[in-house]
């Protein structure tokens, strides 16, 4: 069995081992990190030969850890991406390069109660075999509040102050907290990816997986960006953006981001009910003061930054332009009519 994991940030970890008798046997460490002393690479493969093929990560971390000689040093990866890499390739997991990329950045906005369904949608087709892994940039043209899966409407947001500004309030199918968004404002796009992708990994693991290509987009670009766990992206001078999450029983993930370009942030205290924790983990130390992390670190168009993140995309894992299809569109149109617009699905959590 063959397994891959590039640390986030890091460097690749490949693993390659047989399993005789439910145990792991033969097992080869390999990879472009560094490890000093350069006998620590067979401690390594040692510790994790005559393991149960059941081993959870913790379990196979700890073994790894625990063989290293004292003062040995692991640059680039560590105990976890090993165990990341060995239960991967147990589960037969597949790499980005193993599937044909779709991107679709539609420049005709829509409503923000069909992003939601779309989302739905396009991450079924994926899942039941009738499209192929996609990447969606998102375009609108009206405000819009997009709320957690589990959080609570009345908790989040001011309704006043939501309908003053002309906010509409979406709930999404993902965990997560609310997005503010208006038009031109965030950076907004959606992976829906077979979760072989993210087979043998932590839903944590699998988020700074799934983004590791934007934050190279953005690293190119002059921004010295990160993942922070367990879903945002930031850099020194405050957050970026944050991730959401859901895993299809379809057998899709899907899995979207949201990035801010220029926001108001006057607007957004008086529309969400946030507090100052929420405040400063948002990187805003003044309710008027705009977050504008990409535009003022870049100085680049929204419409260049996400150039920048297409172009990455496709470099890194090749990818070709597509649409969502008109079937596509009518399968989310009746969906917004029979969930996503009614009361029943907005107030879920009251």
């Amino acid at each position: 069995m063959h397994g891959e994991y590039k640390v986030p940030g890091g460097k690749l970890v490949v693993v390659d081992l047989d399993v005789v008798d439910d145990v792991i046997t033969d097992f080869r460490l390999a990879g472009d990190f560094f490890l000093e002393p350069d006998d620590a690479l067979e401690d390594i493969n040692a510790a994790v030969t005559g393991l149960p093929a059941g081993s959870t990560a913790a379990t196979i971390a700890a073994a790894v850890r625990d063989a290293l000689p004292q003062g040995a040093i692991l640059l680039g990866f560590s105990p976890e991406a090993v165990a990341v890499a060995i239960r991967r390739s147990l589960a037969q997991a597949s790499t980005w390069r193993d599937y044909d990329w779709q991107i679709i950045h539609s420049q005709t906005p829509v409503a923000p109660v069909l992003q939601m369904a779309l989302d739905e949608v396009l991450a079924t087709e994926v899942g039941e075999g009738r499209r192929q892994p996609t990447l969606r940039i998102w375009e609108w043209n009206e405000p819009a509040v997009v709320i957690g899966s589990f959080q609570s409407l009345k908790n989040e947001v001011d309704p006043e102050n939501a309908a003053k500004y002309g906010f509409t309030v979406v709930r999404r199918i993902s965990g997560g907290g609310a997005m503010f968004m208006e038009a031109g404002s965030v950076i907004t796009y959606s992976i829906y990816a077979p979760t072989d992708l993210v087979q043998g990994m932590s839903f944590a693991d699998s988020y700074a997986f799934l983004d590791e290509w934007v934050i190279t987009a953005l690293k190119s670009l002059g921004i010295d960006a990160h993942y922070q766990p367990l879903n945002d992206i930031t850099s020194p001078t405050g957050k970026i953006g944050g991730a959401a999450q859901k895993r299809l029983g379809s057998g899709a993930v899907l899995h979207h981001v949201t990035m801010s370009y220029d926001m108001d942030g006057e607007k957004m205290v008086q529309v969400l009910r946030i507090g100052r924790e929420k405040l400063s983990d948002k990187g805003i130390t003044s309710a008027a003061k705009r977050v504008d992390p990409l535009r003022s670190q870049t100085g680049l168009s929204r419409a260049a930054i996400i150039d920048r993140m297409k172009d990455t995309f496709t470099g890194l894992y090749g990818a070709k332009a597509g649409d969502v299809t008109a079937e596509e569109y009518a399968k989310a149109t009746e969906l917004v009519a029979n969930k996503f617009s009614t009361e029943a699905w907005l107030t879920r959590v009251p």
